[in-house]
C-alpha cells in the first residue's frame, strides 16, 4: 500500500487522533498526513508521536481547507490514491480496503464512502440534517449522492488534480461532489461503518443547522466567484 496516502484533517483532536492513526497503520497504511488546522491542543505532537506526518496550518482556515493541504501534499509525494478520513474517530479504518480498491483496478476515479442514515447508528438530527444536505447538493451539482457529507472518500490521482476546490470550511464536501459532476469523473458508492460517541457529537466545530445555512451560502457564493 506504498502508493495509498491517508490524509486526516484535524481540529482540537488531541484526545482521539492518536488513536485514528495508530488504527490507520495497523491497517496497513503507512503513509498518514495529519493535517492540524491550528488547534489549541496538542494534536500536532499526539499525531507526530502515533507514527503521523504532521503538517500544521499557521492559521486555522477550516475543514476543506485542512483536507485540501492534505491532497496537495500526499500528490505531490507521489500518491497514486489519496484517502481523507475524520480525525475524531468515527470512522473505521477497516473500511479503507474497501474504497481504495475500485480505484487501484482502474474502475473509478473516486470512491465516496456512505453512511447508515438509521437511528440505531445515528442521531436522528444528523439523519436529518444529512437528508437536507443531500437534497441540496443535488440541485447544486446535478448528480444525486447517497452520503454528500461523508469525510471517508478516495481519489485517483487524476481526481486529485481536478478537484481544485475553493471551499475552506464543511462546503467542502458538497464541492467535491460538484467538481467530479463538472468533470465527469466516474465515481462509486460502498456503504461504510460509524459510530457517534458523546465526544464527536459535542465538539463545537462540527457541522449543525446554524453551520449548515452559512454552508448552502458560502457553495452558492464560491460557484458564482
Amino acid at each position: 500500500m506504498n502508493g495509498v496516502y491517508i490524509v486526516i484533517p484535524a481540529l482540537n483532536e488531541e484526545k482521539k487522533i492518536g488513536q485514528v492513526v495508530q488504527d490507520v497503520l495497523q491497517c496497513g497504511y503507512k503513509n498518514v498526513l495529519v493535517v492540524d488546522d491550528r488547534s489549541n491542543d496538542t494534536t500536532g505532537a499526539v499525531a507526530k508521536a502515533a507514527g503521523a506526518v504532521v503538517i500544521t496550518h499557521k492559521l486555522n482556515r477550516g475543514k476543506g481547507a485542512a483536507t485540501r493541504t492534505g491532497i496537495v501534499a500526499a500528490s505531490r509525494l507521489g500518491a497514486d490514491v489519496v484517502v481523507t478520513i475524520d480525525g475524531d474517530g468515527q470512522h473505521f479504518p477497516t473500511d479503507i480496503t474497501a474504497l481504495v480498491e475500485p480505484i487501484l483496478q482502474g474502475e473509478c476515479d473516486a470512491v465516496l464512502g456512505y453512511r447508515p442514515f438509521v437511528r440505531t447508528s445515528m442521531p436522528w438530527y444528523k439523519i436529518g440534517h444529512n437528508f437536507i444536505a443531500n437534497g441540496i447538493t443535488t440541485m447544486y451539482a446535478g448528480i444525486r449522492v447517497k452520503d454528500s457529507q461523508s469525510g471517508l472518500r478516495a481519489y485517483s490521482h487524476k481526481a486529485c488534480q481536478l478537484l481544485d476546490t475553493k471551499s475552506d470550511s464543511y462546503e467542502y464536501e458538497s464541492e467535491i461532489i460538484y467538481l467530479i459532476a463538472f468533470h465527469k469523473l466516474i465515481f462509486k458508492e460502498v456503504p461504510i461503518s460509524v459510530v457517534y460517541t458523546e465526544y464527536s457529537k459535542n465538539k463545537v466545530h462540527k457541522q449543525n443547522i446554524t453551520n449548515g445555512i452559512k454552508t448552502v451560502y458560502k457553495m452558492v457564493l464560491n460557484r458564482l466567484s
